[in-house]
């Protein structure tokens, strides 16, 4: 297993990496051609997958930080003026991708749990 530090630095730079991703004027961003909701909510299960990682003892509080996160930032790109604009249907995608990356999180850690030779205890 990766050290918890190394895993929390991961997740921190995830966590720059996506604000940066979402905050940026429109034109310095790379074109990606997927559909956008489907965008944000890749983004933030991957952030929920490494923080479940990160913070393995803290779950709940680590999706409800990264969903405050989220609105957030869309509240600052509705407030920003370098062609960006919030949107809460990108806020909901969001939030779809933690809850996704919580569930995941959650359903292999029972796995392991029961594969274990000692049962998880």
């Amino acid at each position: 297993m990766i050290a918890r530090p190394l895993r929390i630095a991961i997740f921190m730079a995830g966590c720059v990496a996506i604000l940066w991703l979402s905050l940026a004027p429109a034109e310095d961003l790379p074109q990606v051609t997927l559909w956008d909701k489907l965008e944000h909510a890749a983004a933030y299960l991957g952030l929920a997958v490494l923080g479940g990682l990160a913070f393995p003892n803290h779950l709940w509080r680590m999706a409800g930080s990264l969903f405050t996160f989220g609105v957030g930032v869309e509240v600052f790109q509705a407030l920003m003026a370098v062609g960006r604009q919030g949107d809460p249907a990108d806020a909901l995608a969001n939030t779809v991708g933690i809850a996704t990356g919580l569930l995941l999180t959650l359903a292999v850690r029972e796995l392991v749990k029961v594969k274990s030779p000692a049962g998880g205890e």
